[in-house]
């Protein structure tokens, strides 16, 4: 049987929103059939920014988007969801330090059987979700009790040091505040709190697999240092392994170091396709490479188990 893959990290342009980005991301029809024709028979949508801009320097005003604008937003990406409804399904974006209007739409948007889960960035202004500013965030996403996929922002804490350089920005910046933005979750004792609150680390999780070690030294209690920041009770890799990942990195060696830090149960297919249409075949290429159990595992059987999603075939 040829392999088969649920995508739980694609993005598309809703009808009705107007902004840069390649055109593979207002081609939902286009970009649908290129995936369909590697495997891929469902994709979970979303975008990081609203309808804010992930371009640095436009993205100034992204977390400024009041929550009846966000969710004019989600509502146009759920009618996008409408036209494709064999093959797409959505995520509810929102700014995690966001008021009471802002979370409880969120809340609410997800009964809806169009939205599988939410969709939040790992730093907001640099700010990182170990704040104790997110309690009332994963409060409500515990009660809801979806998935929840952790994005990069559009502008990464640091991005001004890098002086305009897009690609360093979207392929090196971005991981690297997805690696630090799940610490920090782990280090706040979100994961102790909430343990069965499934989040997923775009970007493959970043360094995260290479850095569990380093990872339980930063929260642990050093003689004759001063304590600082949140405090876990129990091992920062207790509650790293409750976190998914999943595959938008097209490389061999985190795939590995993935499946041997979380588990093939915790490795998620996504392609971050589109925009990168063009790494699809390879990301679907290392997956595929794998034993059949893990292939099936990563490409479709863990989306289906965590999103209640049908089996694909």
């Amino acid at each position: 049987m040829s392999a088969v893959y649920i995508d739980v990290h694609g993005h598309l342009a809703p009808y009705g929103e107007t902004g840069g980005g390649p055109p593979s991301l207002r081609d939902p029809a286009g970009s649908l059939a290129a995936k369909r024709a590697l495997g891929v028979r469902m994709t979970i949508i979303g975008s990081p920014v609203g309808a804010g801009s992930m371009v640095p320097g436009a993205a100034a005003g992204n977390y400024d988007q009041p929550a009846d604008r966000v969710r004019a937003h989600n509502e146009l990406m759920g009618e996008l969801v409408d036209r494709f409804p064999a093959e797409l399904r959505a995520y509810a974006y929102l700014d995690p330090f966001g008021d009471e209007a802002m979370l409880g739409q969120a809340a609410e948007l997800v009964k809806d059987d169009r939205f599988a889960g939410l969709l939040i960035n790992s730093s907001v202004r640099g700010e990182y979700l170990g704040s104790e500013r997110a309690a009332d965030f994963f409060a409500m996403a515990d009660e809801t009790g979806v998935p929840v996929l952790v994005h990069p922002p559009a502008e990464p804490s640091g991005t001004a040091g890098l002086h305009g350089h897009h690609g360093l920005i979207e392929h090196i910046a971005r991981p690297c505040d997805v690696t630090i933005g799940i610490a920090a979750i782990v280090a706040g004792g979100w994961l102790e709190r909430y343990p069965q609150l499934p989040l997923i680390a775009a970007a493959g999780g970043g360094g995260l697999a290479l850095l569990a070690e380093k990872l339980e030294l930063a929260v642990a209690r050093t003689p004759g240092r001063a304590a600082s920041g949140p405090r876990l009770a129990g091992r920062a890799v207790d509650s790293l392994a409750k976190v998914y990942v999943e595959t938008s990195c097209p490389s061999e060696a985190q795939l590995s170091a993935n499946l041997r830090v979380f588990g093939s149960g915790r490795v998620l297919f996504g392609s971050d396709s589109p925009p990168l249409l063009a790494q699809l075949d390879r990301v679907t290429g290392l997956v595929s490479a794998l034993p059949a159990e893990d292939r099936d595992a990563v490409g479709w059987r863990n989306a289906t188990a965590l999103f209640g999603l049908p089996w694909p075939g």
